[in-house]
């Protein structure tokens, strides 16, 4: 199944966070129905995965949130918080809408 969407969430700085936000994400797009979706007839899938550095540290290393970016955009977003994932995913995934408030 070929993927729609790829999520990497930094957990370098901040493992605690980074880890509960890729957590969070995970559930929202499984709630919203938007981890396995059918589109133009074909399958597809959303993954989330926390990965070592993005290199956008100075935008979230001293804030309560995590980093993550969206492929196949490249959309970086910042100081993202565990109670920011159910926006990201209905916006970002499902609307095809940057978050602006969260975007870098």
């Amino acid at each position: 199944m070929p993927l729609a969407y790829h999520i990497f969430v930094c957990n370098n700085q901040k493992t605690e966070v980074g880890s509960d936000v890729a957590k969070a994400l995970k559930i929202a797009l499984k709630k919203q129905g938007l981890k396995n979706f059918v589109t133009g007839g074909k399958k597809h899938q959303a993954r989330v995965q926390t990965c070592n550095c993005l290199d956008v540290c100075k935008h979230c290393k001293k804030g309560p949130g995590a980093a993550l970016v969206i492929y196949p955009e490249g959309t970086f977003y910042g100081k993202v918080k565990p109670a920011d994932a159910a926006e990201l995913v209905q916006e970002h995934i499902g609307a095809g809408r940057v978050v602006e408030r969260l975007a870098l």
